[in-house]
């Protein structure tokens, strides 16, 4: 499998306001009606009415009704009365390209290290037709920061890369880019950057692009809004010399100019690019990982018990895209149909409609494809945002619903002597442990505290009794990110006379397990290309 194109995110077919192609006769339906639900979530921020989502696509109540039940089924999205809310799991689809590409595994090390020295924002970008993306985001805390995330499509002339990825563009890409900037040139089909207040030229960026094959970097001087500048430097492919990725610094002009960016940052960029072209030399190939297996059975296990409201093709059509990933970055359609165990025909009907769609492109040898930058727009931008107590509420919701108990997460604060509670799900009851987001209690006291602490090694769970309160008994268990180590802990409280102490582990204790589990499946795949806060 050739490591240029693991490294290749030129996507191939537009998202952009023009009016899109015809669908080929066969593609499939469903999966593409599906997609536009995903892609209005996203754009919405992750949460959206069902109402609101039926004028957003044009499509029938109850078709967006089977799509989203489709979806909760797959743990996609979750259901909270009239709304429709993307889940931490739809990540795995950004994930298979991401691993895939391999870009993030093999430089976030370089690009963070850099924004630590430089104490600026740093990001690596690819191409995405006549935008750009961001697969990498290391950014600095400040009261004026960057909003931009992980998969945000940005338009290529209002940025730094930009201009780098244009010198390798073909005349069908320029002919694309025109025809998006005569149908949006106030960039409204770009929600993750500010409209236009006055259309540009087209000749500044063509200039912008001469100068950018001339010097080898590019400098962005407030093209997305005032006061933001930022420069940039392409990491080429070491073997056909070809822009794998671009390094891009961001300041504000309160800390640089652009001229002082140039003079002072550009070097300091060039010298990391150096490094990064390096890792890229010297990284050993795909290892070939082992795929998804038995997806096809479960898609029609779930029609069978979901009937019409489970729309298989959808179903069978996005594990397609979870074939994909780390050692399978270019996959032919009998890969794909023995990683899902779908028929060749769907499989093959899933991937011409992905290639309609800019979701898949041919790949460098002959009847292979490759996932391009545009997965990332499903759901990847408002999700990378999220955090640990975001990703835990809706499972301690879950919890306390069956048990009829409160449920909590807490963290040990950087004291080591304290715990913090981050979530928590309120059971309806008249005598109940009064606790609020952000309390602190001592660690040493609560069963919160002592699985943080580590003293339940051997039985994986601590119990109190009565120990911090007369009358109140809590049951905790940890709560593990993707490395096996303990990031917080969940647990039950309630007052000692509704339950006893053999009562707490024979019945709380199994669903307070199932529990931990669901949050730390949640946040391994949130974790996996981006950071999660604890918070």
């Amino acid at each position: 499998m050739p490591a240029e194109t693991t490294w290749n995110a030129t996507a191939q077919a537009a998202d952009s306001p023009a009016a899109p192609a015809a669908a080929p006769a066969e593609a499939v339906a469903p999966l593409i009606r599906g997609i536009g639900v995903l892609r209005r979530l996203t754009e919405a921020g992750g949460t959206m009415s069902a109402s609101g989502l039926e004028r957003a696509t044009g499509l029938a109540r109850s078709t967006v009704d089977r799509i989203t039940s489709t979806l909760a089924r797959m743990g996609y999205v979750r259901l909270d009365g009239r709304d429709v809310t993307l889940t931490p799991r739809l990540m795995e689809l950004g994930n298979a390209y991401l691993s895939a590409l391999r870009l993030p595994a093999l430089l976030d090390a370089r690009a963070d290290a850099l924004a630590d020295e430089l104490d600026e924002s740093v990001s690596l970008a690819v191409g995405d037709s006549d935008g750009i993306r961001f697969i990498h985001q290391a950014t600095r805390r400040r009261t004026m920061s960057l909003s931009f995330r992980i998969g945000d499509l940005l338009p290529a002339e209002r940025t730094a890369p930009g201009p780098l990825f244009a010198t390798e563009w073909t005349d069908q890409d320029w002919q694309t880019w025109r025809a998006r900037r005569a149908a949006d040139p106030e960039d409204r089909g770009f929600p993750a950057v500010p409209p236009r207040e006055q259309a540009g030229k087209d000749e500044e960026f063509v200039s912008a692009v001469a100068r950018a094959r001339e010097n080898d970097w590019a400098l962005d001087d407030q093209l997305i809004e005032p006061g933001l500048v930022a420069v940039s430097v392409p990491v080429r492919h070491p073997r056909t010399g070809r822009i794998a990725c671009v390094a891009n610094v961001v300041s504000h002009t309160s800390r640089h100019s652009a001229a002082d960016l140039r003079e002072t940052l550009l070097p300091r960029l060039r010298a990391a690019v150096t490094d990064m072209e390096r890792e890229l030399r010297e990284a050993v190939p795909d290892a070939g990982a082992s795929s998804p297996s038995g997806l096809a059975a479960w898609t029609g296990a779930s029609k069978h018990e979901l009937g019409r409201d489970f729309v298989e093709s959808l179903a069978r059509g996005l594990t397609v895209l979870t074939a994909f990933g780390e050692g399978r970055a270019e996959l032919t359609l009998t890969d794909v149909a023995q990683a899902t165990g779908l028929a060749r025909a769907t499989a093959r009907r899933a991937l011409i409609t992905y290639e309609h769609l800019g979701l898949v492109t041919p790949g460098s040898t002959q009847r292979t494809f490759a996932l391009t930058p545009r997965v990332l727009s499903l759901g990847f931008p408002p999700l990378s945002r999220t955090s640990l107590s975001r990703i835990a509420t809706p499972h301690l919701a879950d919890l306390s619903a069956r048990i009829h108990e409160s449920a909590s997460l807490a963290v040990l604060t950087s004291s080591g002597q304290e715990i913090q509670y981050t979530a928590r799900a309120n059971a309806s009851r008249v005598l109940s442990a009064d606790i609020t987001i952000g309390a602190r209690l001592p660690a040493a006291a609560t069963a919160l505290g002592r699985v943080l602490l580590g003293d339940i090694r051997e039985s994986g769970y601590a119990l109190v009794d009565e120990e911090l309160e007369k009358g109140l008994r809590s049951i905790a268990v940890p709560v593990h990110d993707r490395t096996g180590t303990t990031v917080a802990a969940t647990n039950v409280a309630l007052h000692a006379a509704r339950r006893t102490v053999e009562e707490l582990v024979s019945e709380i204790l199994p669903e307070l397990r199932s529990t931990s589990d669901r949050i730390e499946e949640d946040l391994g795949v949130a974790g996996r290309f981006t950071r999660v806060p604890l918070s």
